[in-house]
């Protein structure tokens, strides 16, 4: 990273990592998110090049605390994946309503074609929505320029920009020079009391909603005007309009076409796109996912072909752009098939659900590396829905099921995720307790395993792996009210692990298990973070 800090340098990078370069060059306060591929290498790149990072326990807190930078006049990036955008809308929709003083940028990381998520939803239409400005980069350059932009645009119109990338601008590695745009310096950090502003009671939001609309329509003319939008000559017999990681597709599948690549999604600049379609006989629509542009065109009036609904799944490639242009609906090549995701050998889940399924226990599942549990060997993974489900699902099921199935009815969840999102679950549990009581099964391998071995409250460590205070799980259970809780290494003795879990399903007593291992990937980093903290303790 060290090429990173040379002004004007070429270095070849990432569109996360560019992202990460942008916010060091701008002078950002705090990077704050919660890991989800493909975003996480965002915050911890920043934190390598020596900005202030951490992990929130969800993106929803993470958007809050970033709202709060926003609010004390300095600069704030906020990060996640496109389905924890779902996490922290509430605070997006009202968010967007405040006046901020200092730059509020939020990265919306989408995967389309589900590379490693639950679904492909396209948060294009978060920014309509919310009514927030919206950029997509299409390369590392911009990632890293776009980035710098979007937090000119939120200080300059005190709004929230949403920074939409996709996996193939995340990960996807291209020449990035520093210092192509100049960026003004952060404010100095104060606090102004600003009521009607900030506090969004009735009477406070209803004008800031009209205050809201107007500056939309004010930024739809600039990005009409001045917005970062290009303009690709070419020929008058096909004109395109594309945006994000598409514009590459479409300069390889058709570079005879004329091009107009939208910078800014949200507010479009519709006179300019009409203006577009009209100098061309033929104007398409290239984009990924949902028919978000399309429909935005057509409403305007502007007269576009888009593609056909059996390119709407999955990423699009410049094979299946030509497809696209040439009108071609046959069946696509099916894909080679690959190797099936598996646990790792010797991981501590392995155990747990080998148990479960010998036990033919019903198991509500959760997001992360423990989601394997549904693949064979194992098959021991009845639902999965999103982070924390796994609690008020299997509680779902407890309270309908007939007495003898509910009795099976377990809820796994992994650490990470029951920071994230499982511990208001649990107090449903407690609150609302089946009549057959209910067993919940925390998988604590140390780590949030699945994105990399990134921390989490419950390892008592922060982004950078140095010592903070830790939520210990046991201790937060039994405060809440269960009153069986146990902590057990699942691999030591199978005989014993069994006996325990048939004894929390034969009770109607809520129950809490923590299934503690390490993760054998991160088990000698947890070593040796360890002891450095003891080093650091003996110095001190």
């Amino acid at each position: 990273m060290d090429t990173l800090q040379q002004q004007n340098a070429l270095s070849l990078l990432s569109g996360d990592e560019a992202v990460a370069l942008a916010a060091l060059d701008a002078g950002v306060k705090l990077g704050t998110g919660y890991p989800g591929t493909p975003s996480t290498e965002i915050l911890e790149t920043f934190e390598k090049l020596g900005g202030k990072a951490q992990w929130a326990p969800n993106e929803k807190v993470a958007l809050e605390v970033g709202a709060g930078v926003s609010f004390a006049g300095a600069r704030a990036i906020v990060t996640m994946k496109h389905v924890g955008l779902n996490v922290a809308a509430d605070v997006l929709f009202t968010a967007a309503l405040t006046r901020l003083d200092g730059a509020l940028i939020v990265v919306s990381a989408d995967d389309p074609g589900m590379a490693s998520s639950q679904n492909e939803q396209d948060n294009r239409r978060y920014a309509l929505a919310a009514g927030v400005p919206m950029l997509e980069p299409s390369d590392s350059q911009e990632a890293y320029e776009f980035t710098l932009r979007a937090i000119e645009i939120s200080e300059q119109w005190q709004v929230p920009v949403l920074l939409r990338m996709t996996t193939r601008v995340c990960h996807s590695k291209t020449i990035v020079r520093r210092g192509t745009l100049p960026i003004a310096p952060p404010h100095i950090a104060h606090f102004e009391h600003d009521f009607p502003s900030r506090v969004m009671i009735p009477a406070y939001a209803k004008p800031a909603h009209r205050r809201l609309r107007k500056t939309l329509a004010a930024l739809a003319s600039w990005n009409d005007e001045a917005g970062p939008n290009q303009l690709v000559e070419g020929s008058s017999s096909l004109g395109i309009i594309t945006s994000g990681i598409s514009y590459q597709h479409v300069r390889e599948a058709a570079p005879e076409a004329s091009v107009l690549k939208l910078g800014m999604t949200y507010p479009l600049p519709i006179e300019r796109m009409k203006a577009f379609a009209a100098s061309v006989d033929l104007c398409f629509v290239i984009e990924e996912g949902d028919p978000y542009l399309v429909e935005a065109a057509r409403t305007a009036g502007i007269v576009v072909e888009g593609k056909p609904e059996m390119y709407r799944f999955g990423e699009l490639t410049t094979a299946r752009v030509r497809r696209i242009l040439e009108g071609d609906t046959s069946p696509e090549p099916k894909p080679v098939a690959g190797k099936p995701p598996a646990l790792c050998p010797g991981c501590p889940h392995r155990s747990v659900y080998t148990l479960l399924h010998e036990m033919n226990c019903i198991v509500a599942g959760d997001i992360g590396c423990y989601s394997l549990g549904v693949l064979p060997p194992f098959e021991a993974m009845d639902t999965l829905v999103c982070m924390g489900a796994s609690i008020g699902v299997g509680l779902g099921l407890r309270h309908s099921l007939p007495i003898e199935e509910a009795r099976r009815v377990v809820s796994v969840i992994g650490d990470s995720t029951f920071v994230h999102s499982g511990i208001t679950g649990l107090v449903e549990m407690v609150y609302n307790p089946p009549a057959t009581g209910h067993v919940l099964l925390i998988l604590d391998n140390g780590t949030t395993a699945m994105t990399g071995m990134q921390e989490h409250p419950g390892t008592g460590r922060t982004l950078a792996h140095a010592k903070t205070n830790k939520v210990i799980f046991e201790d937060l259970a039994r405060t809440l009210g269960v009153p069986n809780v146990y902590v057990i290494d699942p691999t030591k003795s199978a005989a014993e692990f069994e006996a325990l879990i048939e004894k929390c399903l034969a009770t109607s007593e809520l129950s809490v298990v923590i299934a503690r291992r390490d993760c054998l990937l991160a088990a000698r980093a947890i070593r040796e973070y360890d002891k450095n903290e003891r080093r650091n303790e003996q110095a001190n």
